[in-house]
């Protein structure tokens, strides 16, 4: 397994991100190595990488120095790539020299990960950190199988044309031997870029050639845990986070959204829909409660610090505007939680709402659902512009851009009758039970291991 960042697991604790989450799952199945940065920036890198073993699982790790850190992470990757790739272009600024550390970085990483390999090891890449690993280890002449999995989305052709050095991201993408995405469309988009832009042959809906080589590319949704979500939602009963929620809600319906605070996620939408609707229902204020809890990312980006000066300034006003002595419309918190605080709090909410501009996938979804009381679920309102909605048709699903529409879902959700809840709860279930993390990564794997042949 390689990743940009390795999470180690400490003191028995799990990895937060649906990225760590999956990667460690399926190497606790497998057994093997999970390789990437350690989170560290140095001045001086050491020159070799650090080696951690627990269980069946090896986690080597490699330090970035600043520049790289600044040009490569914080550069390319979150100031063109993962703009971009969300469809939102406005935030993109793409530099030369921010190009260049993302292949030095592609290039470091595959010169580290060489000594590692075995000649039986699958290669399985994480994210688009590293989209030219595979065209780097090639030109080392690394031979292994190499399977490449996007966790965010694909952007259409029309869009990706407006980044430059597109084709070199398409071509080091086709040097892997298998190429996955979250949804048909992400697939879609990049069969549409390849053959565009690379001539691409398609051999047939999975298999394509660029330049007298071959690779596949597939759907490869992927999902939770659901025993370790069961598990956290048993846990949480007896937790005194939990019991301290629930008194200080005093009977009052709560709306949650839990999000990296990240502009793609639409918080700034869901709060102009939230004051929308208390608003056009005001029989809802002094009931309602919004927790919307947006721990920090990516500081030192600074798009990141003006959301947040948006949203605490909305969030305020929206206070001031519709408080009473005894109650708040928004509980806004720049926190994180421990994952069965989290589960807790997703289990005692009347309404999960889930509206990202853009999502891969959104797992917070799926915890949403697999969290709830199936005697008495919550609602789930989600983007129809997230991965997710593919799977998980039976919640409301809004268009996050129309304001309207969500303050008319969160009606609509908030009274909605106990029947109709659980039959949208069962069927999201009966989605999530069968495509669940298991069956990703087996998927997945078992796609890359046909790739011998």
């Amino acid at each position: 397994m390689v990743s940009n960042r390795v999470a180690i697991p400490k003191g028995g604790r799990l990895p937060a991100g649906g990225l760590a989450i999956g990667v460690l799952a399926a190497l606790k199945q497998y057994g093997g190595l999970w390789f990437g940065w350690s989170g560290e920036v140095t001045k001086v890198r050491r020159i070799k990488p650090v080696k951690v073993t627990q269980g069946n699982i090896t986690y080597v790790t490699i330090d970035l120095q600043q520049q790289e850190h600044d040009q490569y992470y914080n550069g390319f990757c979150n100031r063109v790539l993962w703009p971009l790739f969300h469809y939102l272009p406005q935030f993109m600024d793409f530099q030369r020299d921010q190009w260049r550390a993302y292949q030095t970085v592609n290039q470091l990483f595959a010169h580290k990960l060489i000594p590692l390999l075995k000649p039986d090891d699958l290669i399985w890449v994480h994210d688009y950190h590293l989209m030219l690993l595979a065209q780097e280890l090639h030109t080392a002449g690394v031979t292994n199988p190499m399977g490449f999995f996007l966790h965010i989305p694909f952007p259409a052709y029309g869009l990706l044309r407006s980044m430059p050095r597109h084709t070199r991201v398409l071509r080091g993408l086709c040097h892997y031997d298998l190429v996955g995405f979250q949804t048909g469309d992400d697939l879609l988009a990049f069969r549409n870029c390849v053959t565009n832009d690379l001539g691409a042959t398609l051999i047939d809906d999975h298999q394509l050639e660029v330049a007298g080589r071959k690779s596949r590319a597939g759907v490869f949704p992927i999902s939770i845990d659901m025993s370790t979500i069961k598990n956290a939602a048993r846990k949480s009963l007896h937790t005194h986070t939990r019991e301290r929620l629930i008194k200080s809600l005093a009977r009052r319906p709560l709306i949650i959204g839990v999000d990296r605070l990240d502009y793609s996620k639409g918080l700034n939408n869901r709060l102009q829909a939230y004051e929308l609707f208390l608003e056009k229902y005001s029989e809802n204020r002094g009931k309602a409660v919004f927790l919307q809890i947006a721990p920090q990312s990516r500081e030192q980006v600074r798009a990141y610090g003006e959301i947040q000066r948006e949203l605490e300034e909305a969030a305020g006003r929206m206070n001031g505007r519709f408080a009473e002595f005894d109650w708040m419309p928004i509980r806004y918190l720049n926190q994180s939680f421990g994952r069965t605080t989290l589960i807790g709090f997703l289990r005692i909410s009347q309404v999960g709402l889930v509206t990202p501009l853009r999502d891969g996938m959104n797992l917070v979804a799926k915890e949403y659902v697999a969290a709830q009381n199936p005697a008495a679920p919550g609602v789930l309102i989600l983007s129809s512009l997230a991965g997710a909605a593919r799977e998980l048709d039976a919640a409301l699903l809004v268009n996050p851009f129309d304001v309207d529409g969500v303050a008319e879902a969160l009606q609509t959700a908030l009274n909605m009758p106990l029947a109709e809840r659980k039959e949208r709860h069962t069927a999201m279930m009966d989605v999530i039970r069968r495509h669940d993390i298991r069956a990703w990564r087996e998927n997945f794997v078992q796609q890359l291991q046909d790739t011998r042949k």
